[in-house]
């Protein structure tokens, strides 16, 4: 009985320090077949091709961006944003579900200096290395082998920061 207390404390502190985070820390209670999640694979393809065809990827195009030299990356960027803001208010006012009739949380965000800080450092390695974490799985897909050491960083950076976590300041 003791150990399921602590695995559901466990829980709830592990969901307390991911909200810290996370936009969405939903996890899903239903159990699918290993092959269920295929159609993130579709939609990841389909997302790269638009990555390729809008020029997203081009480091040329993030170069002009960190430049101030063409609105292209500016209007991909806000439209996301604007597109963002409007499906998490619906989300949230029409309190929407996941297709599966699950209750979707989004918790609210505390601001504090280390989004500074990481936002600093974000867009200094985004404008040296001409790719951020969506594109860079693009580019690689494009045959931009020279990526294939940014896409190591940027894993590298990832477990570093899971590994360390708890020892930041947030």
């Amino acid at each position: 009985m003791s150990t399921n207390l602590e695995q559901a404390s466990t829980a709830d502190a592990d969901l307390s320090a991911r909200e810290l985070d996370a936009m969405c820390v939903n996890e899903s209670e239903l159990k699918h077949p290993w092959w269920y999640n295929f159609k993130y694979t579709v939609w990841g393809i389909l997302f790269g091709i638009v990555f390729v065809k809008a020029e997203i990827i081009s480091w040329f195009r993030i170069q002009e961006m960190f430049r101030f030299e063409s609105f292209h990356m500016y209007g991909v960027i806000g439209t996301a944003v604007f597109v963002g803001l409007i499906s998490v208010q619906l989300i949230q006012r029409l309190k929407l579900r996941t297709v599966h009739g699950e209750t979707i949380h989004i918790p609210k965000k505390e601001f504090n200096k280390g989004n500074l800080d990481g936002g600093l450092i974000f867009g200094l390695g985004r404008a040296i290395t001409g790719a951020c974490p969506g594109p860079l799985f693009a580019q690689v897909g494009a045959g931009f082998s020279v990526v294939i050491v940014t896409f190591l960083s940027a894993v590298a950076g990832t477990y570093v920061y899971g590994r360390f976590r708890d020892k930041l300041p947030h």
